[in-house]
């Protein structure tokens, strides 16, 4: 029968001559070793001190009571060791995220899940109780017996995680990789969702897990994230790491988040990313941000438009673009002046030999880069847009502007 975290604190235990050592006061995970099984118990008795079970060493375990297959000699002295992680401080009332539910729940109770192996028994985490069950059981502990508290928790509606989908939160860097936590379970989680989880977590977390997610998915997070948490976030990074995952940032989204840091930081980072990537964000801040050419993008896809559909094709799949965002491709004349845009379903659907040119869309439409926004959210709402090509005064197209783009603006006004 499995056994809950708050049977097994304080269970009085026995060695294998049957005399008492002491209560369950703490057990641990090793992580290294074995992700969910509990590898040590810490017991106390009076005013000696503690001992350490091993998990070899348990010949019975129940609500209220354990059974080792030694005897108390056999035992070890405890220290401290943060490599391991304990399940009542570490894990109870700590805030955790599911990773399943996409959300962040604080934790009741442990489900340990008894196994027999070589005579002994082993004890492995589940899954962690965040419901009513839990909470009952933890207010009853040691009030009422076991078997009332089981019998009370039975009618109450359940509430549980399987430790599979459990990510913990660790502030310190040192104490991660101690404890093996990676946020790779996270990163597989969308960055809208992840940064609505974040926005739940205290300043220390959130540092925590930006500072522990590759620098794409930090990047993306970062995106979505709301303007005052992003700077707090990057003001703590190392600048080394907070330039990274900037350059891994559109220019304008990363434009934007420099421009709400103080010019010394912004400077620094500015100073640690590659060079093209560092000049295309200062020319996006010299723009004011209530502007096209401070909304705009200037890595977008554009080609000749007497290129061929198929010409095209070929061209795309040798490049490194953003397929998620790629939704039009701006023409240019032999001039190089802007000349119309093709949706990209359009193109697909043309024939191998037919010309960008015959593709491209009416009304012929785009914005010079000092257009004020209010005149840019007009023509994406009059049209129908999905994107809008921003030129210079030469009309030669030095951006553009993506229905994200317009979105995100809106919602911050």
């Amino acid at each position: 029968m499995d056994l809950y975290a708050t049977e097994l604190m304080g269970a009085k235990t026995y060695d294998v001559a049957g005399n008492y050592v002491g209560r369950v006061r703490e057990f641990f995970i090793e992580p290294a070793e074995a992700p969910n099984r509990v590898s040590h118990y810490l017991l106390s008795r009076g005013h000696f001190q503690p001992l350490v079970a091993k998990h070899d060493q348990v010949a019975s375990v129940a609500a209220g009571k354990m059974e080792l297959s030694v005897s108390e000699r056999a035992l070890e002295l405890y220290h401290p060791n943060e490599s391991w992680l304990a399940v009542q401080k570490d894990l109870l009332d700590q805030q955790i995220i599911d990773t399943r539910g996409r959300k962040v729940v604080r934790v009741n109770d442990v489900d340990l899940t008894p196994f027999r192996t070589n005579g002994n028994v082993e004890l492995r985490l589940t899954q962690v109780d965040v419901g009513l069950p839990g909470a009952v059981r933890r207010l009853l502990q040691g009030v009422v017996p076991h078997a009332v508290v089981r019998k009370l928790q039975s009618k109450l509606p359940q509430s549980a995680i399987r430790w599979e989908f459990v990510n913990l939160v660790e502030p310190d860097p040192m104490r991660r990789v101690k404890l093996r936590i990676t946020h790779e379970k996270l990163e597989d989680l969308h960055p809208a969702d992840l940064a609505e989880i974040m926005e739940d977590l205290s300043a220390a977390e959130r540092q925590g897990i930006i500072a522990s997610l590759d620098e794409e998915t930090a990047a993306a997070v970062l995106a979505e994230l709301d303007e005052r948490l992003t700077t707090q976030i990057v003001e703590k990074l190392d600048p080394e790491k907070a330039a990274d995952i900037l350059e891994e940032m559109a220019p304008d989204a990363a434009a934007d988040l420099l421009a709400d840091l103080s010019k010394e930081i912004s400077d620094e980072l500015l100073d640690e990313m590659p060079g093209q990537e560092a000049d295309e964000v200062r020319e996006l801040l010299e723009f004011d941000p209530a502007t096209a050419g401070g909304m705009m993008n200037p890595q977008f896809a554009y080609v000749g438009e007497d290129s061929t559909r198929e010409e095209v094709l070929e061209w795309m799949r040798g490049e490194e673009l953003n397929y998620d965002q790629l939704d039009t491709i701006v023409l240019l004349d032999r001039l190089a002046q802007f000349s119309g845009t093709v949706p990209v379903a359009r193109l697909l659907l043309a024939a191998g030999d037919q010309r960008m040119a015959e593709l491209k869309m009416e009304p012929l439409l785009s914005l010079p880069s000092d257009a004020d926004e209010k005149e840019v959210f007009e023509l994406f709402d009059k049209y129908n847009l999905r994107m809008l090509t921003v030129v210079d005064k030469e009309h030669q197209p030095i951006g553009a502007i993506t229905v994200d783009d317009v979105v995100s603006r809106l919602v911050k006004q």
